[in-house]
């Protein structure tokens, strides 16, 4: 393995050429450092550097002692000239024209700062720290502060870094090439945190590049700016190691988590219109979410994007939080904010597709490089997007570092990754004949699935704690199972169909539904075939779908009536919850994230009783074992009714071993049913815990009195109930 040496290691080179001054002067050299720096020669030392408008120059060690005087071997800025030093050294240039000078520490006097171990794991694929490595971090090198930048370009003649800090001029930092791993690297001196960049690239062809952001950045511009922005490394002093813990400790799927679906730049906003910041939305939302019950926000994408209403679906920089909330430390202050009041924070993650926006990454260095160059691989139909090439080393290394950059830098508490469907399946969304069969003739993209299972695998081995959640419509088999069994290795998977089924179901009148019983029991066949997470999502309430309460059948009393038994009904199914904001409080209007929820809706009794409920539900949820400990389990569900599809009412019990069971119990017609006959599995009286029609809910107050008594009648155990209208009541043992 060859390892780029320093600008001097004991070789003698030739006097400069008039070409190769030129090619400087151009941008056009392949290996500036093969010219500029400091390079040993048989007399000594000599110093050559390129300093746009300089007329006199002269070289200092960085203790400001003068060290030599330049000859100008071309008025654009060539200089050349003995140094009197011992050793190579970085060197400082003062550089003067007519009455002004300035001061330049020379890139070109330093080493390279990756070693052969980096290029080795770079080319295994087997990096876990790139996130350190890659990019633009601050770095103290040879005694200098800087910015050393990475980026990797394998096809390109040549690349630099420009900013503001050179002019955006492509000649002044040209970054050194890495041959066995395809990285080019420089560090720049002098360069403080807050400064805009792009990286310039000379194309295979000789083509320049439009400019290009940083793939691993961890800070950009705001919108409609597109650079690239150097970053301090945090320095957040974290104070959620209770939480971390004990996320790290237990069986997810045997703890209660519900879920608050949140677009942060439009759940709330100021009243100017404009959007929170991180601290704002912190002192906002975390005491909402506390107060509310639930035990997670989960994020749609906060990463880069050029275009709002993408929503964070289509990012242009998968490191760097998005500069619409501010700085990425004011993200890291509202993590350990949520961590601190025991809230987990997800972030949907996208790696299944880009946009082509022209400082992104597709076609990065005049190739298919991120992307499958074959556009039945690598061009996505539905979103106009790219397709990642999954079977690229480097770009699984990408991919994979992202998931544990945001673990370990701002302990995220998981990803949810969204689109799986349309990573697993080569012909998604494709026609016969759009689509390249596998190596063995199926429509499976194996080499998908190969960085799926190494995801998992990584990240649940870095760590522990986190919680991977797959959106994934099809019915591809151990989606949640581990990968050493087979499975993709994720924790819980979005039931879609539960979604898909129980909203056809509602949006249809009660007296139609006795005839569609089988869309809501069918669900509990295969319920617990993967570890579910039953979502409520953005998806829903979007395009043309309208709000959860629109969806509703009936008139408007009927539709607050479905919808609380419907939060009831799914609190009380086997899986764990999401629901997207706004919908907590009934919100009528289809969400749009040009403008904050409708909030003023809460001075309303149905929409403040809606609220009450679903606080009501998590609360009951998180505090009852036997509606969460069994969750992905079979053994936590039994049928109490299930073929009573004359007056549309199921009912099943909820179990966990050691604890009181629960029983659910909805009654799907408007219809106010007295002395029901339920079976219950042990006599004495039982206790009405939740009640969706009660008063305070918005409802007409109809329900048993608070409790129901159990008796052994006909060789079993009977209860006579009273079943509200449109509506789902809980029953607890009080023994």
């Amino acid at each position: 393995m060859t390892k780029p040496k320093r600008p001097a290691d004991g070789i003698a080179l030739r006097d400069i050429s008039a070409g190769e001054i030129a090619a400087i002067l151009a941008g056009t050299h392949s290996d500036p450092f093969a010219v500029l720096g400091v390079h040993r020669t048989d007399e000594g030392f000599v110093a050559r550097c390129f300093i746009l408008g300089a007329e006199a120059v002269t070289a200092t060690a960085l203790d400001g002692s003068v060290i030599g005087e330049l000859d100008c071997l071309d008025p654009a800025g060539f200089f050349s000239g003995n140094i009197t030093v011992t050793k190579q050294q970085p060197v400082r240039y003062r550089a003067r024209r007519g009455d002004a000078e300035w001061a330049v520490t020379d890139p070109y006097s330093f080493g390279p700062v990756l070693g052969p171990m980096d290029d080795y794991f770079v080319r295994e694929g087997t990096h876990l720290r790139l996130f350190d490595k890659m990019g633009a971090h601050p770095l103290k090198h040879e005694g200098v502060q800087g910015f050393h930048f990475a980026v990797w370009a394998p096809n390109a003649q040549r690349v630099s870094v420009v900013g503001d800090f050179n002019n955006w001029d492509g000649r002044r930092h040209v970054m050194r090439f890495r041959s066995d791993s395809g990285i080019w690297e420089i560090f720049a001196p002098d360069i403080p945190p807050g400064v805009a960049y792009k990286f310039e690239i000379r194309g295979h062809d000789g083509v320049v590049l439009p400019l290009k952001a940083d793939p691993f950045a961890r800070r950009s511009e705001l919108r409609p700016k597109t650079a690239s922005v150097t970053a301090s490394e945090m320095t957040q002093v974290w104070e959620d190691e209770a939480h971390l813990e004990h996320w790290a400790s237990v069986d997810k799927r045997r703890q209660p988590i519900s879920i608050y679906e949140v677009h942060a730049g439009s759940w709330q906003r100021r009243d100017d219109g404009s959007m929170l910041s991180w601290d704002e939305l912190a002192s906002r939302l975390i005491p909402y979410c506390v107060d509310m019950g639930f035990t997670h926000i989960e994020f749609l994408p906060i990463t880069e994007h050029p275009y709002d209403p993408s929503w964070g679906y289509q990012t242009t920089g998968l490191y760097a939080p998005t500069a619409r909330f501010g700085e990425p430390e004011g993200f890291a202050r509202f993590v350990n904010g949520c961590h601190k009041v025991g809230i987990g924070v997800i972030l949907d993650w996208v790696p299944a597709h880009f946009p082509t926006d022209e400082h992104g990454l597709r076609w990065f260095d005049g190739t298919a490089l991120y992307e499958h160059e074959d556009p039945r691989k690598g061009f996505h139909p539905d979103w106009n997007t790219a397709i990642y090439n999954f079977g690229r080393t480097e770009v699984l290394a990408y991919l994979q570092n992202n998931a544990l950059y945001w673990a370990e830098k701002f302990h995220l508490d998981g990803v949810r990754v969204d689109a799986v469907a349309s990573m697993l399946y080569l012909d998604y969304s494709r026609k016969h004949g759009e689509w390249i069969p596998n190596e063995y003739g199926g429509n499976e993209n194996l080499e998908a699935v190969r960085f799926l299972q190494s995801m998992n695998t990584r990240l649940y081995g870095s760590h522990p704690g986190v919680m991977t959640i797959a959106e994934e419509s099809t019915s591809w088999p151990k989606v949640s199972q581990p990968v050493h069994e087979g499975g993709l290795g994720f924790g819980f998977k979005w039931n879609m169909g539960f979604m898909h089924d129980t909203l056809s179901y509602l949006a249809r009148e009660p007296v139609h539904r006795k005839y569609h019983h089988n869309e809501l029991t069918f669900g509990l066949i295969y319920a617990f075939s993967e570890n579910f997470v039953l979502p409520l999502s953005h998806d829903e309430v979007v395009h043309g779908k309208g709000s959860l309460i629109a969806k509703m059948a009936g008139d408007d009393w009927q539709k607050f009536a479905n919808l609380r038994a419907y939060y009831a009904f799914m609190w009380g199914y086997p899986g764990k919850k999401l629901l997207f904001m706004g919908q907590e409080f009934a919100q009528w209007s289809e969400w749009s994230e040009a403008r904050a929820l409708d909030w003023n809706l809460l001075q309303y009794r149905m929409h403040e009783g809606m609220r009450r409920l679903v606080r009501d539900l998590n609360l009951t949820y998180r505090s009852k074992p036997a509606l969460h400990a069994r969750d992905c389990e079979g053994d936590g569900f039994e049928w109490l009714i299930v073929e009573d599809f004359e007056n549309s009412v199921f009912a099943w019990l909820r179990k966990a071993p050691g604890e009181k069971p629960i029983a659910v119990i909805t009654n799907f017609t408007p219809v106010y049913r007295e002395n029901y006959s339920l079976r219950l599995p042990a006599e004495g009286r039982w206790r009405e815990i939740l009640n969706t029609d009660a008063d305070i809910y918005g409802g007409s107050g109809k329900g048993n009195g608070g409790r129901v008594q159990a008796v052994s009648a006909g060789g079993g155990i009977q209860a006579t109930i009273t079943l509200p209208p449109l509506a789902t009541i809980m029953l607890e043992p009080e023994f």
